[in-house]
């Protein structure tokens, strides 16, 4: 009979770094959630679709390309680019390249609603995110958040940079 392996149970440090990292993924999200539902009537999703959209050259990207960025899954990006899509900010067209894939396009209703919704979003972000850290932290953080998300996925081609 094989004798059991024992779990690689956390350290006190450790594990008080893990109820850190845990305490800000779950308090975060709403925060960030609740300004942008507040200040523009979007959820973090929306907001991030719609950036994404309104970084990409012509404002437009394939639905997979925008599914890696918002890091999501093509189903759940669908259901919320058509409803994007029913407040006249995203429009889905064929790729002309490549018939089997679908393209969405930032409206100019949509630009204007990312321009009017950044100046709230980026603050939120700033006061909670970066005004308690240094630059130096906020460099660290960064590496911290690469280094994890390449243990992840080794092969996201956003972390190669």
């Amino acid at each position: 009979m094989d004798t059991p392996v024992e779990p690689r149970w956390l350290d006190s440090e450790e594990r008080q770094t893990w109820l850190a990292f845990i305490g800000v993924l779950m308090r975060l999200p709403p925060l960030l959630d609740g300004q942008l539902q507040r200040d523009a009537g979007l959820n973090h999703f929306e907001y991030l679709v719609l950036a994404g959209l309104s970084e990409a050259p012509g404002r437009t990207r394939r639905m997979s390309d925008l599914a890696g960025f918002a890091e999501s899954g093509l189903p759940r990006l669908s259901q919320v680019v058509a409803r994007l899509e029913k407040r006249g900010w995203v429009r889905r067209s064929p790729d002309p390249t490549d018939g089997r894939t679908t393209l969405a396009t930032l409206t100019e209703d949509g630009w204007e609603k990312i321009v009017n919704s950044a100046p709230g979003h980026v603050e939120a972000v700033r006061s909670l995110v970066f005004d308690p850290l240094t630059k130096t932290q906020s460099r660290q953080l960064r590496e911290i958040c690469h280094r994890i998300m390449r243990s992840i996925d080794p092969d996201d081609r956003c972390l190669r940079d």
